[in-house]
């Protein structure tokens, strides 16, 4: 009788029974094999050659080649339930001579053991009902306030575009939540509401957001595999991005030209403006994406939910009675959503950088260190979608958010007893410490390359200290 997804999820951490005598590969031999063409995987010890799996999988190619070649049980245990164990054994193609597990990784599966024993996976709770509602809400807000008034009524259809991106920010926790871990028991269910929150309401691709996302958090803050860290030309967080590196995510080379020594330069100044618009990018990534030829599932159905938000948000704004009107609605839909896109960028810009592809063995340390948690009542949860327990999130990607602060003392008291950081700070605190940091980029932009000579008024404007 095979056993039961509870059973399953109480022996979630731990090394799996012994098999057959299997052919014995040393780390050399599996490193060996890290590109698309022979892909091969550690996990608990055991080698698997996933490279068949490679267009298959569901969270897209970039995390599988972003582990190629190394161990990968702490990722495969943070992304995938118990059930996804039975899928591996197909790829089994021997084990490791001399595997090692570090004692932060021992205690990281002990303490994702209990969690999964307590069904806390299991269990979404109320939340993404509560927030579905509260975006129409906002929505229908926003709509009444625009169909009630068709006059020109500037201040109300400036109101009535804040109130639009609102709900765009609340589409983007649901989203977010939805795109982590099933927010119903149905999975058709489950999907509809993702190209709702993500397609139809906010414009995004959920795919895009999916195959953005996963490679971010499986390269949580690697300057050359994490995407969430590649804003050339507009922002740098390191001073290391000045030499031109090559991006693991685009496939392109990051350059450092004299347009983006200037824009650089003035990054701190520029970031919340541009944080306002950043949807723009969004939307323009999404279209991008879809339009290519990558492996994109349900792609009919995504490129249709895109193009319905094309239809009814231009359709919105062309029923204001004039430009002025429209402009207001426009802008405040945008810059209100830059809340969120500022949020985003506070867990990681200020947090420690580093380069090349993540490791197996410090899935842990990379994930606490390179993530910034935000400190606020729970009160103020709705607002940060998640994002405040960003340390607990990148650890537990499938742990449904209403659960992320029931589990933040167990993962500071783990940080404690391994040493490492848990890096947490108020909502004012992160903003300065993000403008800290570009600020300190800024200066270095100035000092090379072409045209560096001293600017003695730059340097008396951005003295600090």
């Amino acid at each position: 009788m095979a056993p039961s997804d509870s059973e399953q999820e109480k022996r979630q951490g731990q090394e799996p029974p012994a098999l057959l005598p299997l052919r014995v590969i040393d780390n050399g031999e599996l490193r060996r094999h890290s590109s698309a063409s022979s892909l091969w995987l550690s996990i608990h010890g055991l080698v698997y050659d996933v490279t068949p799996w490679l267009p298959l999988h569901p969270g897209g190619d970039l995390p599988l080649l972003s582990l190629a070649g190394r161990d990968a049980t702490d990722p495969f245990l943070a992304y995938h339930p118990p059930s996804a164990h039975a899928a591996l054994s197909p790829f089994l193609v021997g084990r490791l001579a001399h595997p090692h597990t570090s004692p932060v990784s021992l205690s990281y599966r002990a303490l994702l053991a209990r969690l999964s024993s307590q069904g806390l996976f299991r269990r979404p709770g109320l939340l993404f009902p509560l927030s579905l509602l509260l975006a129409l809400s906002l929505l229908l807000a926003s709509l009444s306030l625009l169909l009630l008034f068709p006059r020109p009524h500037f201040f109300l259809h400036l109101l009535a575009g804040a109130l639009m991106g609102c709900a765009w920010i609340q589409s983007g926790w649901l989203g977010h939540d939805s795109g982590h871990y099933p927010v119903t028991s149905h999975p058709g269910l489950n999907r509809a509401l993702q190209i709702l929150t993500g397609n139809c309401l906010a414009g995004i691709s959920i795919a895009w957001w999916k195959r953005n996302h996963n490679a971010h958090h499986i390269a949580c803050n690697s300057l050359d595999h994490d995407p969430d860290l590649q804003h050339m030309p507009l922002f740098a967080v390191s001073s290391r991005l000045f030499s031109s590196i090559h991006s693991f995510f685009y496939q392109r080379t990051l350059q450092f030209h004299p347009l983006a020594k200037f824009l650089l330069s003035y990054q701190h100044i520029t970031f919340y403006p541009v944080m306002g618009f950043a949807r723009i990018n969004l939307f323009a990534q999404s279209i991008i994406l879809l339009l290519t030829n990558k492996n994109i599932p349900h792609r009919r159905i995504e490129i249709l939910g895109v193009l319905f938000f094309w239809l009814w948000y231009p359709l919105l704004v062309s029923c204001l009675p004039n430009w002025p009107d429209r402009i207001a609605f426009v802008v405040a839909s945008f810059n209100v959503t830059g809340i969120q896109h500022v949020q985003f960028c506070l867990n990681h810009f200020s947090s420690q950088v580093y380069l090349g592809p993540p490791g197996g063995n410090d899935w842990f340390e990379k994930q606490t260190m390179g993530t910034l948690n935000i400190s606020c009542s729970p009160s103020m949860d709705w607002f940060h979608g998640g994002l405040q327990f960003q340390v607990e999130h990148h650890l537990f990607p499938r742990l449904p958010r209403c659960h992320l602060r029931k589990v933040s003392p167990f993962v500071k008291e783990l940080c404690k007893k391994h040493n490492l950081p848990y890096n947490i700070a108020t909502f004012w605190e992160a903003n300065v410490r993000t403008v800290n940091v570009l600020r300190a980029a800024a200066l270095e932009a100035r000092k090379v390359g072409p045209g560096s000579r001293r600017n003695l008024v730059w340097e008396a404007v951005n003295t600090h200290g």
